[in-house]
Parts: structure tokens; C-alpha cells; sequence
């Protein structure tokens, strides 16, 4: 028998642990990129949700993680279809992250999305600029989510031009701005 790599403690009952309201103000002060994961139900019905919990795990093979809010019904759609997209924000994609954060039944109707067929969920075409088609490779539940690592089997790309991504942190919008900086230059 091996050893564990790491001797690790469990929490104690009765440690003191962070408050929710408190772990929320800390990490928005960690900026991330904003994504709209997307899905099919066996029915056909699109579902999507606003994420910024988005990882890249490994390159061979290709592989993300999502963190999605259990109860959702998109996690249900993805865990029952194990396919799932993740769709990139651009700097014009706010409108998309507050409709797909909003719970609103109706989102898909209120914006253009394509689903070819080969896709793994819809491509929001408006306001990814990439999008990423994975397979349900593991499931994790932690907390009141569940962690889903999705092999990458396509992506998509849709933008021209300068890519400026959907930056949210500090609980505000913003897009990543390229100015005049050079390749490599820091300032």
C-alpha cells in the first residue's frame, strides 16, 4: 500500500469557518473570464446558465471542469444528455450573462443560437466568441454544486478581428482592453 500524497485534515465540527457572504466578497476579488454553459435536453429543450467557474484541467486529452449550482436544471439536462458547450463571452456579451444568470424561462428566445447538430449544446452566436463542445467525462459533488470535467472534442471559434473577452470581478463587467501594449510587454 502507498502512501497519500498529501496527509490532509477534514474540518473539525465547531471550526471556525468562513460565512458564504464572506467567501463571496473574497473571491470577487479574483477577476475570471464569463461563460454560458449550454446543453439539450432528450427532449431537444436548450438550457443554459451563466458560469464563471471555468477550468482548464489538462490538454491531452483536452479537458474542462464547470462548476454548476446543483438543483439547476441545466445540470440536469447535462447529466442526463453528457454533453455539454461552453460558450466564451465577448466584451458585448453582458446582455447574455445577466439573461442566462437571470433564470429567465424564456432566454433562448431572446437570443441567436445555433445547435448543428454535431454541437453539444447551443452556440450562443451573438456573444461567444468561442465555444468549446465537451463529453461528461466525471461528475464531483462539493457543497451545493457539482463539479463536471468535460472532454473537448470540438471548438468552434466566432470572432474577427481583436479578441477582447467578458471579464466579471468585483462584481462588475469589464472587458479585457489590449490598449497599445506590444506582445510580452508589461507595464
Amino acid at each position: 500500500m502507498t502512501e497519500p500524497l498529501l496527509d490532509v485534515t477534514p474540518h473539525q465540527p465547531g471550526a471556525a469557518r468562513p460565512e458564504a457572504p464572506d467567501f463571496r466578497d473574497l473571491m470577487s476579488t479574483f477577476p475570471t473570464g464569463v461563460a454560458v454553459v449550454t446543453t439539450a435536453g432528450r427532449d431537444g429543450r436548450p438550457w443554459g446558465m451563466t458560469c464563471s467557474s471555468v477550468t482548464s484541467i489538462t490538454t491531452d486529452p483536452p479537458t474542462l471542469l464547470v462548476s454548476l449550482r446543483r438543483g439547476s436544471p441545466t445540470l440536469s439536462a447535462v447529466l442526463e444528455c453528457a454533453t455539454f458547450a461552453v460558450n466564451l463571452l465577448h466584451h458585448e456579451g453582458r446582455p447574455a450573462a445577466e439573461l442566462f444568470a437571470s433564470g429567465d424561462p424564456d432566454r433562448f428566445d431572446r437570443v441567436a443560437w445555433r445547435d448543428d447538430g454535431d454541437a453539444a449544446g447551443p452556440h450562443l452566436l451573438d456573444h461567444a466568441h468561442s465555444v468549446a463542445d465537451c463529453r461528461v467525462e466525471r461528475i464531483l459533488p462539493v457543497g451545493d454544486h457539482t463539479v463536471v470535467f468535460g472532454e473537448v472534442f470540438r471548438i468552434e471559434t466566432y470572432h474577427s478581428g481583436p479578441l477582447r473577452p467578458l471579464l466579471y470581478g468585483l462584481r462588475q463587467y469589464r472587458s479585457w482592453s489590449t490598449g497599445d501594449r506590444k506582445e510580452g510587454e508589461v507595464r
